[in-house]
């Protein structure tokens, strides 16, 4: 072989073995046999020589082509290697090592309490109303039997919004599911048995009451309904909620302009304590009653055919009594630290209706 040609071959193979990544390789490879490399202009110098010449060196840049074309293939396959390896050893797991605290969400107690009330009353035939969070005062209050005197219709208690025309009445952001009510009976043919979930909003503001906060009512309406049929609802709601199979439960009179008897209903309790169902304490948890007729009458139904009764609660409230939460504020201050200790797993879904 030429002593040119020894040249090329030592020099080529030297390059190749001190190419340390891809881009130096590609270079030698691209300067030795590329279109314009230097064992490919030799090739192309044979045509100047003669014949027998010609043969001799055409057949030993020939062989130089393979072995350097082999050489820079298998350079290539150790640079890939390499890289490889070292990519390997920089991503290294140590699977040893304890993993990383995955911190999940919670299901806030409000959204829990209302599934745990919509699987109870379910249960018991009961389908989820719903409505607006801005109501007329016909709906909010008129209907409901509320006269224009009464202290709940006062701004210092209620927020009033402006009229939709001009001249018209303000409009009110509900106080209360009822409006509900009032709708699903000018809406549905009785019978009807439905609760009304929902926020309602009132000025006040204090560790056990907020201008907005949830509420939630239930209607039924049939023929000859009775307080029997109440009390035996609500008394099985209540021991259900709280998971308290003899749950002391007292009803009180009491007047509500929408109902005809009203009752406030009790549970019994210890108040040294705050164990529900425990001690000779009483604690008021809701309000209740049948249906006053006038309130029957202004949906257009014969109150001396159809009867009723009707009853509310604060759902902020049984959460605070159920989970142990002191300050009904904390509800909505969005501190995570509180979410993630009174918060339930999704994973955990409400279906407390054993006994129903």
């Amino acid at each position: 072989m030429a002593d040119d040609l020894d040249i090329l071959r030592n020099d080529t193979l030297a390059a190749l073995a001190g190419a340390q990544d891809r881009a130096q390789w590609d270079a030698i490879r691209v300067g030795t046999l590329g279109k314009s490399g230097a064992l490919t202009g030799l090739l192309k110098q044979l045509g100047k020589l003669e014949p027998q010449e010609r043969k001799e060196r055409g057949q030993a840049l020939n062989r130089l082509r393979d072995e350097l074309t082999a050489a820079v293939e298998a350079r290539g396959r150790d640079i890939e290697e390499e890289a490889l390896q070292a990519r390997l050893r920089s991503e290294r797991v140590d699977v040893t090592m304890p993993a990383p605290a995955i911190v999940t969400g919670t299901i806030h107690p409000i959204s829990r309490t209302i599934e745990e009330m919509t699987a109870i009353f379910g249960a018991m035939g009961f389908s989820v109303a719903e409505g607006p969070d801005i109501e007329s005062q016909w709906h909010n209050f008129s209907a409901l039997n509320t006269p224009d005197h009464h202290p709940a219709r006062t701004e210092h208690d209620t927020f009033y919004l402006p009229p939709q025309t001009e001249g018209g009445e303000p409009r009110v952001l509900r106080t209360q599911t009822s409006g509900v009510q009032i709708r699903s009976m000018l809406g549905e043919k009785p019978p009807i048995r439905i609760i009304a979930p929902g926020r309602t909003y009132r000025a006040d503001h204090d560790a056990t009451h907020s201008p907005m906060f949830h509420q939630c009512e239930g209607l039924v309406v049939d023929r000859n309904i009775t307080l029997g049929h109440l009390k035996g609802c609500l008394i099985e709601f209540l021991r259900v909620y709280f998971d308290k199979p003899n749950l002391p439960v007292r009803f009180r009179a009491s007047y509500f302009p929408f109902t005809e008897p009203s009752m406030e209903v009790d549970i019994g309790w210890s108040k040294a304590t705050g164990e529900i169902g425990g001690g000779s304490d009483w604690l008021e948890v809701l309000g209740s009653g049948m249906i006053h007729p006038r309130v029957l009458a202004n949906c257009g139904l014969d109150p001396s055919e159809w009867q009723g009764f009707a009853f509310g609660m604060g759902i902020e409230r049984l959460a605070m009594l159920k989970n142990g939460i002191p300050d009904l504020r904390s509800f909505y201050e969005s501190d995570l630290r509180w979410l993630r200790h009174y918060g339930f797993s999704a994973f955990s879904p409400a279906t407390l209706t054993e006994g129903v």
